[in-house]
């Protein structure tokens, strides 16, 4: 009996340390977006809406569409994406090394091995009667990125 307690307690350990990026990054992540002017009405694809300058924790696991409308400008689209951040494959790789199969499943399918991208994203709002300028990842400025160490 006292080694099925010292095995059912290992498990239980082995258990807890896998899925190592979701317990280090999470499933979400900060998002920001910027318009040219400031101001535009932000929808996304999946259902979150804000005013520009926003920041938003999204769900890191799938891509989607932002669309800006402000009056007097031309709607704006850009599609953000889902995708393995630099270095996911090694910590995917270590994850199931160290924390077994089910803790590299569970990070490569709930998306914490991902981040979106472009982040920040920068939209240009054009005028009506102009030509449209196309969406842009914007480097931060130094003090204007958010600071989440875990990338949450």
């Amino acid at each position: 009996m006292n080694k099925l307690l010292r095995l059912a307690g290992v498990l239980l350990c082995a258990a807890s340390l896998s899925a190592c990026a979701t317990i280090t990054r999470g499933t979400r992540q900060w998002y920001v977006i910027e318009t040219d002017p400031p101001g535009a009405n932000i929808a996304l694809s999946t259902g979150q809406t804000c005013t520009t300058p926003c920041r938003l924790k999204l769900k890191r696991k799938h891509d989607f569409t932002v669309t800006a409308t402000m009056a007097g400008y031309q709607d704006a689209t850009a599609e953000v994406v889902s995708r393995m951040r630099a270095g996911g494959g090694a910590a995917l790789a270590g994850n199931v090394v160290a924390g077994g199969i089910i803790g590299g499943v569970v990070d490569a399918t709930n998306g914490s091995l991902n981040d979106l991208r472009p982040n920040p994203l920068r939209i240009v709002m054009t005028p009506n009667g102009e030509t449209p300028a196309p969406a842009e990842a914007a480097a931060p400025a130094p003090g204007d990125a958010p600071a989440d160490p875990q990338g949450n």
